[in-house]
């Protein structure tokens, strides 16, 4: 199961792109705080957003979508990078749509089938 939430504040403005399939990707950083303040930074890509939007750094945001790991080459070799791909990307203000992708989130993860566990093999003498 691969679901990602994040709820924080876009570090900079988003870098979008026109690939040779001819789909856009916006690229971009979302800072996440923990209970204690500590700031993270966490690189995420979207691709074909549905409408042209106007975020800009600083904006509060809430993204849901799934980790990736992507492979690529530069001048220094293969290196790689851990992103989330993003399928919403939404006001955090906008509650009610919030509200909705975060109930799509969770059946995605309750619709997952249900891990069996080996049964104890049954030994001679016990009741």
């Amino acid at each position: 199961m691969n679901v990602v939430v994040l709820q924080g504040a876009l570090s900079s403005e988003p870098v979008v792109r026109e690939l040779r399939s001819g789909s856009v990707v916006w690229s971009f950083e979302v800072t996440t705080r923990d209970g204690e303040g500590t700031a993270s930074s966490v690189p995420v890509s979207w691709f074909d957003p549905p409408t042209p939007l106007e975020w800009v750094s600083g904006d509060e945001v809430v993204v849901q979508g799934a980790v990736r790991r992507r492979f690529f080459r530069s001048a220094g070799g293969t290196q790689s990078r851990t992103e989330v791909v993003a399928e919403v990307v939404l006001a955090a203000g906008d509650r009610r749509k919030v509200t909705r992708a975060l109930e799509r989130a969770r059946s995605v993860i309750d619709s997952r089938p249900t891990a069996t566990r080996p049964r104890a093999a049954r030994v001679e003498g016990d009741g």
